[in-house]
């Protein structure tokens, strides 16, 4: 019996997840899109990435309404969590806030 990982296609798998592993530009690429393709909503930037036990956990900014000026947009912090391949397990929103305001300096948030 032949082992996966003995054949030239287990090779080509395996690759591709080391690939993916040591890629973060496309890590992070794919994480977007996904995110953009589940909620609808554009993504913006990736203002934290780390690598996990399980994973990968990421900060992704999102516009979520869009006004006129573009400073009073409303964008949301969205924490989102890719299995070690780079396919997302799952999100959830963390903070709202209007594009012109910045972060309290206090601890504790605002």
């Amino acid at each position: 019996m032949t082992n996966s990982r003995n054949t030239p296609e287990g090779d080509k798998q395996n690759s591709g997840r080391e690939e993916a592993s040591s890629s973060p530009t496309e890590l992070l690429r794919n994480a977007r899109s996904q995110l953009t393709e589940l909620t609808g909503m554009t993504a913006e930037s990736v203002s934290s990435f780390e690598r996990t036990e399980i994973g990968w956990t990421l900060e992704i900014e999102v516009l979520e309404l869009e006004r006129v000026p573009d400073t009073m947009s409303l964008l949301a912090s969205y924490r989102v969590d890719l299995d070690p391949d780079g396919q997302l397990t799952g999100y959830r929103r963390i903070r709202r806030y209007e594009r012109g305001r910045a972060d309290a300096h206090r601890p504790g948030g605002r």
